[in-house]
């Protein structure tokens, strides 16, 4: 707990930490009035923003190249296992921040040393600012689609950003947050406006479809960027560090979990629409090879799905890369801040924290300018990002097994057998996809 000296000589708790202390004091009051309801809403949050946060710009224009190029068969079970293994990494990430009241950066220095802590941030910024890159990209898209210039909805994306950090309170901005998130399932009735084929849906996610076009180097391209749409190392700090700002303790533990399943099964929704909601390009043959940007997607669905699906489309673009930027930035001023031994909160204000306020503005800007380049490739980069941060997720998985299974700071919140066999078939399944990919990569041609 951070404590501040009086001109009297007295101990003053710090802003941040009177915050959640009188959050935890609600919290325990309702608790104690057995109001389980009202307890779930107070402590959800993490878990949905962190799900529908990934459920972000170029998450949703990969499931849209998916279900362009593959339609409904093989990928839509795919995506339910793919956030099946999010909740399980995340499940262990909520156990941790719990457990330990440390974000994930701190720990790691901590328990591994300067090395390890600089290797895992390393890990984190390089994927947080590509990935924040691509936020912005389909922030502009959608904007595109709408006829605002680029400059002017990269603009409004970044005030948004710094006017989200105005909130100077973790609980406000969480809601602020999560209503924004709302707008993700905005994909669901662009999905029922393409008046999909139930009997397909119920098929696929039955028997597992069929794959159009067989084994190649487009669709193993296709599996690591839906599986880097669904985990990410910016995910585990995020969530982390958000479990311990938000104040919680062993005893909301199972509202932890809860908050965690519902935000993957909110999102799984989402992204399974939005296969659904491209899959008429894939009936109807449509070219996608040049497509520039999200706002492609939504300007060749519209004579499927009508003017309503398509801009309903593109506003789902928008909010995607809107909610990702917001809580992405926040991810990399968490760890930041910690690496830097500084206070590290949404409670605080701006003098305070001001170091922590200042790396998400900073990433924010640097991001926005990227994307103003004339002649990117924005549709390869979303892409690719995704691509980038599936490899980059095996050695962040590593640091997390290997913290959660240290008894020495988990107590009887550390793994056992059947977390351990379920990480560890994720972190084996995530090499060997890599692996692959890396072997297509130098030997484009051994797939056909």
């Amino acid at each position: 707990m951070s404590c501040e000296e009086t001109s009297g000589g007295a101990v003053a708790i710090a802003a941040d930490e009177r915050q959640r202390s009188l959050d935890q004091l609600k919290i325990l009051r309702i608790r104690a009035a057995g109001r389980s309801w009202r307890l779930l809403w107070l402590l959800a949050g993490p878990g949905v923003l962190v799900m529908l946060g990934e459920n972000d710009g170029p998450s949703m224009v990969s499931y849209a190249t998916t279900g362009a190029t593959y339609g409904v068969g093989f990928f839509v079970p795919f995506i339910v296992a793919t956030f099946a293994m999010s909740f399980i990494v995340q499940e262990m990430t909520v156990r941790l921040g719990i457990a330990t009241g440390r974000g994930h950066a701190e720990l790691i220095f901590q328990r591994f040393g300067p090395f390890w802590g600089y290797f895992a941030m390393a890990d984190l910024v390089f994927g947080n600012v590509l990935t924040l890159v691509t936020e912005f990209i389909a922030i502009q898209a959608g904007g595109l689609y709408f006829g605002l210039p680029a400059w002017l909805s990269v603009l409004c994306g970044i005030v948004v950003i710094v006017a989200s950090l105005g909130l100077r309170r973790y609980a406000t901005w969480e809601r602020v947050l999560m209503v924004l998130a709302g707008f993700n399932l905005l994909f669901i009735p662009a999905a029922l406006l393409a008046h999909p084929d139930g009997h397909a849906l119920t098929h696929a996610l039955a028997h597992w479809g069929p794959l159009p076009g067989g084994f190649n180097t487009a669709f193993v391209t296709l599996i690591l960027a839906n599986i880097g749409a669904t985990v990410t190392p910016w995910m585990v700090f995020f969530q982390q560090s958000a479990v311990v700002d938000k104040g919680l303790t062993e005893a909301d533990l199972p509202q932890g979990r809860l908050d965690t399943a519902m935000g993957a099964f909110i999102a799984a929704i989402a992204a399974i629409a939005t296969v659904v909601a491209t899959a008429p390009l894939f009936l109807h043959h449509v070219d996608i090879s040049s497509f520039a940007s999200g706002a492609d997607f939504a300007t060749a669905l519209r004579p499927y799905i009508g003017s309503t699906g398509a801009t309903l489309f593109a506003l789902g673009i928008i909010e995607a890369g809107l909610v990702a930027a917001m809580t992405i930035s926040t991810s990399s001023s968490y760890a930041f801040a910690e690496t830097l031994s500084a206070r590290h909160s949404l409670n605080l204000n701006f003098r305070d924290g001001k170091l922590f306020y200042g790396a998400a503005i900073v990433s924010a800007v640097v991001a926005g300018s990227v994307v103003l380049i004339p002649g990117a490739p924005l549709l390869a980069m979303t892409l690719t990002v995704n691509v980038i941060a599936t490899l980059l997720m095996a050695p962040a998985l590593l640091f997390l097994l290997l913290l959660v299974n240290d008894r020495m700071i988990m107590g009887n919140l550390a793994n056992g057998r059947l977390a351990n066999l379920a990480g560890g078939t994720i972190v084996i399944a995530i090499s060997l996809v890599g692996a692959l990919y890396g072997l297509i990569t130098v030997f484009p041609n051994v797939l056909g």
